[in-house]
């Protein structure tokens, strides 16, 4: 039976697995969510929903925009349907998430960053009406953008990604931007709390310009950092969000094409099908992770976080296939299940 030390590379998914990508956007989404009666009651699995029929839509539209830019285009296509709620029934009182749920117009996501948020078309017609509340307004989308900085990392994480790395060769395949990772880098790899994070320190985390490589190799260019990570590929150097399979490509190709970043692998130069074998996904998220990676015919580690709403219900329904190899609770009940098969290898 294949054990999870058989392997030598484990591709990591952040928000959701590493980062509590919930807690962070639930908080963030607070201010909206309670200027309007639609929404006012809503759950966190509500509100994770609503926001997340809305992000998925403008990724696939809109696949190279900076993940902080998409984040500001979110929160305001999400603003325009609770205010089309609130002028068609202004008397609404509840509702869930998937009142909201359908594709994002053009219209509703066509401007673009330098514009600023709001200033679509759609959105000017909405803020003309008197009958719902008044918008939050531009800043308020930016500061949602930015909210990624401030997203809490999993109590466990930190530790386990330091004991993992000393097996395996960790690798960052990421839906975030550049920016907006280093606050979540110094996090993962100082094992600090946002508090006591500083310029100083944001430096080590801070992506190279120039870059001598084609992907950031921390651990290499970076010697001051504390990075666990061997290679980092965010979503803006992919050009693709996931589950589209473009990322995990790009990262198959790129490790196979770097036997002086893998070490030794006994595989032929360029062979990304011959890497596969030597790779697990490990990830929250079963339709953003594990559902690309059994189609491309890699293992994967479900990190099965408890009090997860979303990302956790298996493309097909409950009686589909199971598509993962391992499951965890926790990234850390993942090392410790490790250090248990080494330390029988090596009686």
């Amino acid at each position: 039976m294949s054990k999870i030390s058989d392997h030598k590379i484990l591709i990591f998914d952040v928000y959701g697995t590493l980062a509590d990508w919930e807690t962070g956007l639930f908080d963030a989404l607070q201010p909206l969510l309670k200027k309007y009666s639609a929404s006012r009651s809503w759950s966190r699995k509500d509100s994770l929903t609503a926001f997340s029929s809305v992000e998925t839509d403008l990724q696939a539209q809109y696949p190279t925009m900076l993940y902080s830019d998409l984040l500001v285009k979110s929160h305001e296509v999400l603003e325009e349907r609770l205010k089309a709620l609130a002028t068609a029934n202004p008397a609404a009182g509840g509702g869930t998430g998937s009142t909201l749920a359908g594709d994002v117009a053009p219209s509703e996501a066509e401007a673009t960053s330098s514009e600023g948020a709001g200033s679509s078309a759609a959105a000017n017609d909405l803020s003309t009406d008197s009958s719902a509340p008044a918008r939050v307004g531009t800043d308020a989308h930016k500061a949602f953008g930015s909210s990624i900085r401030e997203w809490p990392i999993f109590a466990d994480t930190s530790d386990a990604l330091h004991r993992l790395s000393k097996h395996f060769k960790l690798v960052v395949l990421s839906n975030v931007d550049r920016e907006s990772f280093k606050y979540t880098h110094a996090l993962l790899s100082e094992g600090l709390v946002h508090a006591d994070l500083t310029q100083e320190i944001l430096k080590s985390y801070t992506y190279p310009d120039p870059n001598p490589n084609r992907f950031w190799h921390p651990q290499e260019t970076t010697p001051k950092s504390r990075s666990p990570f061997t290679l980092i590929l965010t979503a803006q150097d992919t050009g693709c969000y996931k589950p589209a399979t473009g990322g995990f490509t790009t990262a198959l190709q790129y490790l196979s094409s770097q036997s002086t970043l893998t070490g030794n692998l006994s595989i032929s130069s360029n062979d990304a099908d011959g890497i596969k074998s030597k790779v697990l996904v490990v990830a929250q998220s079963l339709t953003h992770d594990h559902e690309p990676a059994h189609q491309l015919g890699i293992k994967s580690v479900w990190i099965d976080r408890p009090g997860a709403v979303t990302c956790n219900e298996r493309p097909g329904g409950s009686d589909a296939k199971t598509k993962w190899t391992w499951r965890f609770d926790t990234l850390g009940a993942m090392a410790d299940e490790l250090e248990s098969e080494t330390a029988s290898s090596s009686q």
